[in-house]
Parts: C-alpha cells; sequence; structure tokens
C-alpha cells in the first residue's frame, strides 16, 4: 500500500514509518521540513496522489490552550480536505489514553478537537488512544526542573514503548477503518514519580523529585484517568527493558 504519514519526522511518525517499510508499503513522508506545510495545505495535494491511508502522527508543544485547539484544528481540516480530494480511504489519529477525561489541559484539548475533527469528517477513520511513553517521566521533569529540584505530579500511568505504538499504528494503517480502536498500552502500571526516579538514577542524574499537585498536571489526572479502559491492548515492551538501556552508550 501507499501510506502518507504527517509528522513523519517525529519520533512517532519516523519509528510508524520504518514498521510500514518492513511490511512492503511505500511511504510518503509528510512534513513541513519536506515542504509540505499542514496548516496552509502547501504541497499536500501532490503528496497525497494515489496515497490509500494517512497515519496523523503530527505533534504541537505550545501550551495555550486555543493556540494548541487552533492548531490541531487547522490541520486536520486541512489534511482531511485533502485526503477526501484524493480518494484517501482511510484515516487514522494518534490519539492519549483518557483525551477525554481531563479538563484545563491544553495538549489534551487540541487532541480532542482532533478526534473530533476525524470521526466527523468525509474520511473513513481510526483512532487509536495510547498511554504515556517510557521517557515520559524523565521529559515532565526537564520541564520543571530548577537548580536540581523538580516538582513532579504523582500520576499513576501504564507506559508503552515508542516503538510498540509505531507497530499498532502501521498494522492499523494498513488494514480496514475501525473507528475508535481499543486503548493501547505498556503491560504494568507504573507511578511516575518512582518512573522519574528510577530514570535519572540510571542516567546518572541527580535531581531531587518533589510530589506535587499544584504543577503542570493537576488532580483531574489522578487516579485511574490515564489507565487504558477495558479490553485494551498491551504492548510487550516493559519500562524495566527500556530502563536497562538508559546507561548505555
Amino acid at each position: 500500500m501507499r501510506i502518507a504519514i504527517a509528522g513523519a519526522t517525529g519520533n512517532i511518525g519516523s519509528l510508524t514509518a520504518a514498521a510500514l517499510e518492513r511490511a512492503g508499503h511505500h511511504v510518503v513522508p509528510i512534513s513541513r521540513s519536506l515542504g509540505v506545510d499542514l496548516t496552509t495545505g502547501a504541497g499536500l495535494d501532490d503528496a497525497l496522489a494515489g496515497v490509500e491511508a494517512v497515519v496523523d502522527a503530527t505533534n504541537h508543544t505550545g501550551t495555550e490552550q486555543s493556540e494548541t485547539v487552533a492548531y490541531f484544528g487547522t490541520t486536520s481540516r486541512t489534511l482531511l480536505a485533502a485526503e477526501e480530494k484524493a480518494g484517501v480511504r482511510h484515516h487514522v489519529v494518534l490519539s492519549i489514553v483518557g483525551v477525554d477525561a481531563v479538563d484545563g489541559n491544553a495538549h489534551y484539548a487540541g487532541k480532542r478537537e482532533q478526534e473530533r475533527l476525524a470521526s466527523e469528517g468525509p474520511v473513513p477513520w481510526t483512532i487509536v488512544r495510547a498511554t504515556q511513553f517510557h521517557d515520559f517521566a524523565a521529559m515532565v521533569a526537564s520541564w520543571t526542573e530548577q537548580d536540581g529540584v523538580a516538582p513532579i505530579a504523582p500520576l499513576l500511568v501504564q507506559p508503552i514503548a515508542p516503538a510498540d505504538v509505531a507497530d499498532v499504528l502501521a498494522e492499523v494503517a494498513a488494514g480496514e477503518p475501525q473507528g475508535r480502536y481499543r486503548d493501547v498500552a505498556g503491560p504494568e502500571t507504573q507511578d511516575l514519580v518512582d518512573m522519574a526516579r528510577r530514570t535519572h538514577a540510571a542516567r546518572g542524574q541527580d535531581i531531587r523529585l518533589v510530589p506535587t499537585w499544584s504543577g503542570l498536571f493537576g488532580p483531574s489526572m489522578a487516579g485511574n484517568v490515564l489507565l487504558p479502559g477495558e479490553g485494551a491492548r498491551l504492548a510487550p515492551t516493559t519500562f524495566d527493558t527500556w530502563l536497562a538501556q538508559q546507561g548505555e552508550g
């Protein structure tokens, strides 16, 4: 199949491209750095010529909710309109487990808009919600760390390896549209503070963690909110396996 990946130069996009190519598919990368702009549509019609499926693995790092919602809204509308014009038969969106249960988070609000537009759009779709990645805890700590101290929320998560997410996206994209796909998660539940502590230790970093709900993530994300639902697809790679690789090299 000829399958396009929006956000092809990102972490998940590049891994999904590799997974699709291993399976014998032809990958069309869509990225601003490659001359295709999803906010304006520049280069998009040419990129989608002959494409049967599109994986939307785009990301946005803005922290303002209105800006993030506008970004995902614009790029989704542009992409879906071009897909309809090109005759694309399957639109796959990578989203987040628990995305509709969290208020006040800009990124989650943007992803909800992305999901809404896909599910109400003109192209048959599949939405794949995945849990946080294995490096999420250390990444969150790096956002808040000052002078060796990092506030971090004691979130309960079930982290997944990015390569495992990519394998699922590649499999889904090559198949028929399924609507809302079952949640995708790693094999084990973890505490975010403990994950960050262990990651820092493996990397030889000395950072004091301060568990708190007054930082980036509030109590609306506490409890089981970020955990996969019933019937979830559990990927094989454990956090311990990923952690063992952090001190290498």
